[in-house]
């Protein structure tokens, strides 16, 4: 009798932590991962130099190449096209430099809707469900509340079959037997640096320091805090009616790893932290070649930003719009540094920067206008989903003020990187990229090509200045006219049969070419073309389901 009482005491007390844990077990990742990985005091970063480099002039060496990735930046965030943050009262004058001072690729396109997907797509050339990497790694608590969460006249669809045939978080990475940029211009003597968000993987494997970079700082997961939240000279801006920033919140962790170590908080606010140690890294290379991947988090959520940055911005009424625009202001005052340490090197003719976001912005923060004029979000193959920044500046060989308006893609990094490093092309794959310098150096010459963006049921072609979208959650085909519609207003399924005949064919041909997701979607959740998460919906918006 009395091991039964002890029996029924013990089920009591776990029965009622479980009571008290449940209404928070939407932290419990971030709270097992605390304590599986704890987080250690900031250390320094010391960037390897070459005793044995000398300085070279202009024209003697090859060309550094540096890749400024931004993460979820629309592409009216920035000023250079004539709009920019609230109504263009939050200038971008670093970013809109390398567009004045280089060139242009009006029509240039992301890996993917989603993050990592396009982050695969720049390391390797290829689209990513070449190799399977098909959906962006996240934790199945994070799929599950999308799940259950009330997007309103459309529910998400979650799949409970499938999370036993998930791998583990840390395995959803790049597989190693594809060839990163970094490998290539590793193979051309280039000193190979990456700081800020992998997410490319976590597993030892898949760690940068083994996916061709010699050095690197950040950190593994799609997202990280930018201060501590109770950090006096931080801006948190919360938003509950986004079940992305709920889960978020909880988790995260201030944090980042050198070169593999265990994690450490960085010093001061996350953006100007990477700008520090990418301009610590230029001085330490600037006597060789060498290859930057300046991976910034910002402006993906958590939106937190320096209190500084936000009173600067004081003269933008709206709150919730001054922290975002704050973020905003960090990214542009990184380029800034990236652009000016070059020159204090004196390396700045001889090196070529790319300027790009992995996705449009979302429409989870609830702000208008940050992919206008572009119909769609992050997580929806509309313009505004794909249709990204594309900036490129190399003063020796770019004229400034040029502009291309044929269309680029992210996988095109790696063939512009390979040809202006000297570099070969893989020969033993398929290769899905052009060399962008070739566009600039004989417009006349552009060969034609496709670009083709899946996930999962949702698949989109995009050729020949026409773009079909084919969706089976919800049933239908769009459509556009590029050239005479770039804002996709007017769909053309109806009227162009033959024409969108064609395009299927050639749709399912290259849908044939792609390999199965090394992991399954676990959730399908509706994303609305024309309304963000503030604004009020009906049955007859147009909409897709998400896979992820």
């Amino acid at each position: 009798m009395r091991i039964l009482i002890i029996i029924g005491a013990i089920i009591a007390v776990l029965s009622g932590a479980l009571a008290l844990a449940w209404p928070h077990r939407i932290a419990l990742p971030g709270l097992i991962n605390r304590i599986q990985d704890p987080i250690g005091p900031n250390r320094d970063v010391v960037w390897s130099r070459d005793p044995e480099a000398a300085p070279m002039t202009a024209g003697e060496r090859l060309p550094n190449m540096i890749i400024i990735l931004v993460d979820d930046l629309g592409i009216n965030d920035i000023s250079a096209f004539g709009g920019g943050v609230a109504g263009g009262m939050m200038p971008t004058p670093n970013i809109d430099a390398l567009a004045r001072n280089g060139a242009i690729f009006s029509n240039g396109y992301a890996g993917n809707a989603t993050c990592a997907p396009s982050r695969a797509a720049i390391m390797t050339g290829r689209f990513a469900t070449r190799f399977g990497f098909e959906f962006t790694p996240a934790p199945v608590a994070f799929h599950r509340l999308l799940g259950s969460f009330d997007y309103g006249p459309h529910e998400a669809m979650w799949h409970e079959d499938r999370v036993s045939q998930t791998i583990p978080l840390e395995d959803q990475g790049l597989p190693p037997s594809e060839i990163t940029i970094a490998e290539m211009l590793q193979a051309q003597d280039y000193q190979t640096l990456f700081l800020g968000k992998w997410h490319l993987g976590a597993s030892e494997q898949f760690q940068p320091q083994n996916q061709g970079f010699d050095e690197w700082v950040g950190f593994y997961p799609g997202a990280a805090l930018f201060m501590p939240i109770n950090d006096p000279d931080v801006v948190n801006l919360r938003q509950e009616f986004d079940p992305v920033d709920r889960f978020l919140w909880p988790n995260l962790a201030y944090a980042v790893r050198w070169n593999g170590s265990d994690r450490f908080h960085p010093d001061g606010y996350m953006t100007d932290y990477f700008a520090d140690e990418a301009v610590a890294a230029i001085e330490a290379n600037a006597n060789r070649p060498f290859f930057m991947y300046l991976s910034l988090n910002a402006p993906h959520t958590p939106i937190q930003a320096l209190r500084s940055d936000v009173e600067a911005l004081s003269y933008i009424e709206d709150e919730r719009v001054r922290v975002y625009a704050a973020m905003i202001r960090a990214v542009d005052r990184a380029v800034g540094r990236v652009r000016e340490a070059l020159e204090a090197q004196g390396i700045a003719d001889d090196t070529l920067i790319v300027f790009s976001s992995d996705n449009g912005a979302p429409s989870y923060i609830g702000f208008d206008d940050l992919n206008a004029p572009y119909r769609g979000w992050k997580a929806n193959f509309f313009e505004g989903g794909i249709h990204v920044p594309m900036l490129v500046e190399w003063p020796a060989r770019i004229a400034p003020g040029t502009v291309i308006d044929d269309p680029v893609a992210h996988v095109d990094l790696f063939a512009t990187a390979a040809a202006a490093a000297g570099g070969e092309m893989p020969t033993d794959r398929v290769m899905d990229g052009l060399d962008m310098m070739a566009m600039i150096d004989s417009p006349d010459t552009v060969p034609e090509r496709a670009l083709f963006w899946r996930s999962d049921h949702y698949r989109v072609l995009l050729e020949g200045g026409w773009k079909l979208q084919v969706s089976e959650y919800p049933d239908r085909s769009w459509l556009f006219n590029l050239d005479a519609d770039p804002t996709e207003q007017v769909d053309l399924a109806a009227t162009e049969p033959a024409r969108l005949a064609q395009m299927r064919a050639r749709l399912d041909a290259l849908n044939a070419e792609q390999s199965a997701p090394l992991w399954p979607s676990l959730v399908s959740a509706p994303v609305y073309v024309d309304t963000h998460a503030l604004e009020e919906r009906d049955a007859d918006d147009t909409y897709v389901l998400w896979s992820n």
